[in-house]
């Protein structure tokens, strides 16, 4: 007993010393702080600063508050104290641009540790320097238009029709959309079409990536325990994979594929950094495109049939007859009598189920009716012809900021817009913050795809608009992400009507996502022939 009380006495010395210490190192932060003229604000609670706040905004529906009321009392840059490290927030264009030009000299990159260890040390994320700037340039050149018409666009279609026949009356929207999105990343990394391998290692991934934001230590989290794992089944596997293929290679044969470049780049890059580069690809491929994907359909069944009269003629420019438009808007007043009889649903819901019927009538069906089977590919014109899908696109990226901002580092004492941000501390630019500014969009805060056909949105000034972030650290897949965004809204209008199975919210933490995965229930459409225009 008397060893036992020993014991606790021990333990409770040392947590006090570690509180004490920890006050202190707090103390000593605050009073050099006030000392080098930091950007307004406040730091909240000792220790625990304004997390508290923060994680309660980003877990209801509108996380805006956290940010406007800081920005109302502070300005547009604020410091306070989140997630362990004080931290400066920065919800001004110009800024945020000089963070991400400046990555390298004052700013470094700044994750999670729990994000880091999961990812590996030799993921693109983390790489500084000479070789991030190599390995950021190899992957770009991996997704540029010349290699996504060439090889990869008759991929993504064969992919996204082979999931999208498989649908039934009622699927999980986002369930389906990372599916795809696995099967897509897999075949650009490895050349694997799907099949048992695939959806055993999808499923040890999607463990890997909820381990993201926890407490990184295993003793305390069983989920980043079992994220760890994971992520060591995901690397095994994938070295087996990397093994196999340099056999091949040194025999002669090749393939067009991301590994392919990687093992003939004449970096002779080792097993393991070939893993972590081409876990953390799967990172940027599966889940914040499946998202987007998902965000797309989600704002189109929810945007009313009265906001498509505001810009009706770019959306008709198909349509040269005005007899056909009228024809058309009486036939879906039709339909509304017949879904009234049918739906118990609100009027307002019973438009914006039509509101698929308008996107995919007026553009996507006059690609479907050139080609010479229902089946036919995408080709690269047909793209590019998809004009208001791209509004669809950019609307979708301003609008969800699936990835709201980046988290950096400063290497040193940084002066901007007269504040001192001292060596050390976190920045965060938040993209959400300018992208739902109605200083910088009309209605900034309403889903309207519209607003891209106007010269004042679509030539705006590239530090309003920075949905794939900027500077070195561009993301080298964004031409991709549209691609792959526009085959799968072209297949999904076509191929099938939906509405919502039930009701469906966004949360905003750990990540944007919706809660209950977004369920519809679907119908397919006829495949036929796009009607011949009059």
């Amino acid at each position: 007993m008397a060893s036992m009380n020993m014991n606790m006495n021990m333990m409770t010395g040392v947590v006090l010393l570690l509180t004490m210490g920890g006050v202190l190192v707090f103390l000593q932060r605050r009073r050099r702080e006030r000392r080098v003229g930091l950007p307004p604000g406040r730091m909240g609670l000792v220790l625990v600063g304004e997390t508290l706040e923060l994680v309660s905004a980003y877990r209801s529906e509108n996380p805006e508050p956290f940010i406007d009321e800081r920005v109302k009392r502070y300005g547009p840059i604020f410091k306070t104290h989140v997630l362990g490290e004080p931290t400066v927030f920065s919800t001004e264009p110009e800024t945020n641009r000089f963070i991400l030009m400046n990555e390298g000299k004052l700013f470094e990159c700044s994750y999670p540790a729990s994000i880091s260890n999961l990812l590996g040390k030799h993921s693109l994320v983390l790489m500084k320097g000479s070789l991030h700037k190599r390995m950021h340039s190899l992957t770009m050149s991996f997704a540029n238009s010349a290699i996504i018409k060439d090889h990869l666009l008759l991929h993504i279609d064969r992919l996204i029709r082979l999931n999208l026949d498989s649908w039934s009356h009622r699927v999980l929207l986002l369930e389906e959309a990372k599916k795809i999105t696995f099967e897509l990343t897999m075949k650009q990394l490895i050349s694997f079409d799907p099949n048992e391998w695939t959806e055993s290692l999808r499923k040890e991934y999607v463990l890997v990536i909820e381990g993201f934001f926890t407490l990184p230590i295993p003793l305390f989290s069983s989920t980043y325990r079992r994220a760890i794992k994971a992520r060591t089944k995901v690397a095994e596997a994938l070295t087996l994979i990397v093994r196999q293929r340099r056999k091949e290679s040194m025999v002669g044969e090749k393939k067009n594929d991301m590994l392919g470049a990687l093992l003939d780049s004449g970096y002779h890059f080792s097993d393991e950094e070939i893993v972590d580069f081409m876990l953390a690809l799967l990172v940027a491929g599966y889940e914040t495109t499946s998202t987007t994907m998902t965000f797309a359909v989600k704002f189109l069944t929810e945007t009313p049939l009265a906001l498509a009269h505001l810009k009706v003629e770019g959306l008709m420019r198909h349509f040269i007859c005005t007899l056909y438009v009228e024809n058309w808007f009486s036939s879906v007043a039709a339909q509304l009598r017949v879904m009234s009889m049918v739906l118990p649903m609100p009027r307002e819901s019973r438009v914006a189920f039509l509101i698929g019927e308008l996107f995919g009538q007026a553009e996507h069906d006059e690609i479907r009716g050139k080609k010479s089977s229902p089946d036919a590919p995408l080709e690269w014109t047909d793209y590019k012809s998809m004009a208001f899908t791209q509004c669809v696109v950019n609307e979708t990226l301003r609008f969800a900021n699936i990835i709201g901002g980046i988290f950096r580092k400063t290497m040193k004492d940084i002066n901007i817009k007269g504040y001192t941000i001292p060596k050390g501390w976190r920045v965060i630019a938040s993209f959400r913050a300018v992208h739902l500014n109605p200083d910088h969009y009309e209605d900034a805060r309403t889903f309207n795809p519209w607003r891209w056909q106007r010269n004042s949105e679509a030539t705006s000034p590239g530090n309003l608009y920075t949905p794939f972030g900027g500077g070195p650290r561009l993301c080298p897949g964004y031409e991709l992400a549209r691609v792959v965004l526009s085959v799968f809204l072209h297949h999904i209008v076509t191929r099938y009507s939906w509405i919502p199975a039930e009701e469906d919210k966004l949360v905003y933490f750990p990540t944007t996502r919706t809660q209950k995965r977004y369920p519809i229930i679907v119908k397919r459409r006829e495949v036929s022939k796009a009607s011949k225009l009059p």
